[in-house]
């Protein structure tokens, strides 16, 4: 059951970033994986709402569709997968930190990643991912940390 959790500390209010990324609109900016992403429905986001697109992960591509299962403003947001080669459910927790704010990203895979690159690919792909998210995060904190400078 591959699993990725990984933190940064990022220079910025917590309500600041949980207001950036609770707009899917936002994800393809520092989710290199993602490649589109948009609400269903017109907002405000809130639990049961459903956003999708397309995802690119090892060179391959793939459609996929979460629903919000938990959405408590500024500490926490909660998706799963409803639609998708791949089962998954992604967690934000943000909490206040000398410095700015600890964004931690969990995400469990279920029962590996479907069986799309293989058994012996899921573990591969998983310690890839994880580089990936830390990745993520790094873009995360730059483009939050830009955006203070030009409120500030």
């Amino acid at each position: 059951m591959p699993v990725t959790d990984e933190s940064i500390v990022i220079p910025a209010p917590q309500e600041e970033i949980f207001d950036y990324l609770h707009d899917p609109a936002h994800t393809p900016e520092y989710d290199a994986t993602i490649l589109t992403s948009e609400l269903d429905d017109d907002g405000p986001i809130h639990v049961g709402s459903r956003f999708g697109g397309k995802a690119r992960i090892i060179g391959r591509t793939f459609d996929w569709k979460v629903e919000v299962i938990e959405d408590t403003r500024p500490t926490k947001m909660a998706l799963k997968s409803v639609e998708g080669q791949i089962d998954f459910t992604s967690t934000y927790t943000l909490t206040p930190e000398v410095g700015g704010t600890r964004v931690r990203y969990h995400v469990d895979s279920g029962a590996g990643l479907g069986g799309v690159f293989g058994r012996v690919g899921d573990a591969l792909v998983a310690k890839a991912y994880a580089r990936q998210v830390r990745a993520n995060l790094a873009t995360l904190s730059e483009i939050l940390t830009d955006h203070g400078k030009e409120r500030g």
